[in-house]
């Protein structure tokens, strides 16, 4: 019997002890709850329950719920820190939440407030879900919703059935969102839009920080301001500073311009827009579109420059396309406030520019959108149908867009190719070329004229050829023939085909540069010098304007670009 008692004994110790175990156990697994998303949550950071403070009136039906407490009038629970109110509540103890009726106010410490028309708050998760008229103020940031759930685990508010966030003067809403107590930052999905006195943006996703003021956003994206617009599916804005950075080709449209870049950056402050790789910007009202690698523009000066295969398409002729390029381009603009604004591009070096009825390659080159001139600056080459010009220095003069004149000067040569032996030469000190429609009508040389010209017959066959010397030459065309030539006092010969000496056949300085000339809009960006030997003579030369300012009586230059990355800055065209 002793050993039946003791036996017993020892079995009751030992179940006890395993009851113990498994409670222990049990109690352990009890604080380890799902996540409302799916996940597992972490251990919860406190193991208080919720109390009551105060209520009215407390109602216990036992036949309804055992657990349930009712209360009513002015009730008040505190957990965890957090401090509610309500009209009337019902408390489950053995689940540690309750819900909340009527009024409900939720106040955490003294930069969190919820309120609502009802709640259920889960006090082992720390999740409070709030529903109706919901109001949720966290420092200076206000959210407005119909169903509003706030996990004090992990300090963030998220709702699900369209929402709005207002902070100071910007305005978010979509139809899904999240804010984050603790970093301050938001996010937002489906129908987004960020309203401001500044601008306005729509999005799919956006991601805002209301400490920095950025906005993130991702997916087709448009922002509004003023008559500015931005297209981008991957930018950020700030909203206070107005900077923008773009990516993943981005358009910002202006007033009839369009930039597309594949990554664009904008500071309000300093006015300068940045563009990097493969850039395309196009001006509508001017008619020209400028590609290259790198782009940076001033609004506030008006001044540009671009490098990296940097090119300058204008199509204001209308019929035909002027392609332009060079290692860099700069844009000044004067008096950009004024009804008399204009501007001078600067293109150096290694100048190569295309246009089916015109070309022209150069060291440099200057244009006068005022004088609608083109300077092409150190041994420069105009070609035009199937004539040739070279000098020291060339003026090309627009009337409309259309070639209107085209002046030389010093060791001036005009060649124009009949076949592959002969060629029309004149050489000079000065030419001026005028054209009419884009046909040249009238060629005025000076200075030491040297002429070699071959007389066409009625069937275009050549007979003699003329070899003449003099001060003046003035030729007169049509059709694109010579019609006919007038010098004063002038020596020289005519001989029969073949028949004249070398000398007089090719002057000296004689050069067709074919194979230096564009051949087409594809060939800008392969540069061909000159072959060893056919430089012009040495002599004083103007220098292309490139290193510094010039000034100007009536005239203010713009200051440089605040990038000591870019090209000095080049001169203003001093010869006005």
């Amino acid at each position: 019997m002793d050993k039946v008692r003791r036996f017993h004994s020892v079995g009751v110790r030992w179940l006890l002890l395993l009851g113990a175990v498994f409670f222990f156990w049990a109690s352990i697994s009890a604080q380890v709850r799902p996540h409302r998303s799916g996940g597992e949550r972490k251990l919860q950071e406190s193991s208080e329950v919720v109390q009551l403070v105060y209520a009215d009136n407390v109602i216990r039906k036992q036949f309804d719920n055992p657990d349930a407490q009712r209360f009513s009038g002015n009730v008040q629970f505190y957990h965890a820190g957090m401090h509610l109110y309500c009209d009337s509540a019902v408390l489950y103890q053995e689940s540690n939440s309750f819900e909340a009726f009527g009024h409900v106010r939720i106040l955490q410490g003294d930069t969190l407030s919820l309120t609502g028309a009802r709640l259920y708050y889960n006090g082992n998760d720390l999740l409070a879900e709030m529903r109706e008229n919901v109001v949720m103020k966290h420092r200076q940031q206000t959210l407005y919703t119909d169903s509003l759930n706030y996990d004090r685990l992990y300090n963030y508010a998220y709702f699900f059935d369209s929402g709005k966030l207002v902070d100071g003067d910007n305005v978010l809403t979509s139809d899904w969102g999240e804010y984050h107590t603790d970093t301050k930052q938001s996010t937002f999905n489906y129908q987004v839009e960020l309203v401001s006195p500044k601008f306005r943006l729509v999005s799919d996703t956006l991601h805002y920080d209301t400490q920095t003021k950025w906005a993130n956003v991702m997916g087709p994206s448009n922002i509004y301001s003023d008559d500015n617009r931005i297209y981008t599916e991957h930018g950020y804005y700030n909203t206070q500073t107005e900077e923008i950075r773009l990516f993943d080709r981005s358009h910002v449209y202006n007033q009839g311009r369009n930039v597309v870049g594949d990554t664009i950056y904008y500071d309000k402050a300093t006015g300068i827009t940045r563009a990097y790789r493969n850039i395309y910007y196009e001006d509508l009202k001017n008619k020209n579109i400028m590609t290259g690698d790198y782009c940076l523009y001033n609004e506030i000066t008006g001044e540009a420059v671009a490098y990296d295969r940097a090119l300058i398409k204008d199509f204001s002729n209308g019929n035909d396309t002027l392609f332009l390029h060079a290692d860099t381009l700069r844009l000044y603009t004067y008096n950009i406030d004024t009804d008399s604004v204009y501007r001078k591009l600067h293109a150096y070096f290694h100048v190569r520019a295309y246009r089916t009825d015109i070309q022209a390659v150069a060291d440099s080159a200057v244009f006068n959108s005022r004088l609608q001139r083109l300077r092409l600056y150190k041994d420069p080459i105009v070609w035009s149908d199937m004539r040739q010009i070279v000098g020291e220095e060339i003026s090309v003069f627009v009337n409309d867009s259309t070639l209107d004149s085209i002046y030389v000067d010093r060791q001036a040569l005009l060649v124009e190719r009949l076949d592959s032996v002969h060629y029309n030469q004149i050489a000079g000190q000065q030419m001026r070329s005028y054209f009419e429609r884009g046909e040249m009508k009238l060629n005025c040389v000076d200075g030491n004229v040297y002429v070699i010209n071959y007389p066409l017959e009625k069937d275009s066959s050549i007979l003699y050829q003329n070899y003449t010397e003099t001060t003046k030459l003035r030729m007169y065309m049509e059709n694109r023939k010579m019609k006919r030539l007038w010098a004063p006092a002038s020596q020289g010969c005519f001989y029969a085909v073949g028949m004249a000496p070398p000398e007089r056949t090719y002057l000296s300085n004689f050069a067709w540069f074919d194979y230096i000339r564009p051949r087409d809009k594809y060939d800008l960006f392969e540069w061909r010098p000159k072959k060893k030997g056919m430089e012009l003579k040495p002599s004083v030369r103007h220098e292309a304007p490139l290193q510094t300012l010039g000034k100007k009586s009536n005239e203010q230059k713009p200051e440089p670009l605040s990038d000591s990355s870019q090209p000095a800055a080049p001169a203003n065209d001093d010869e006005e």
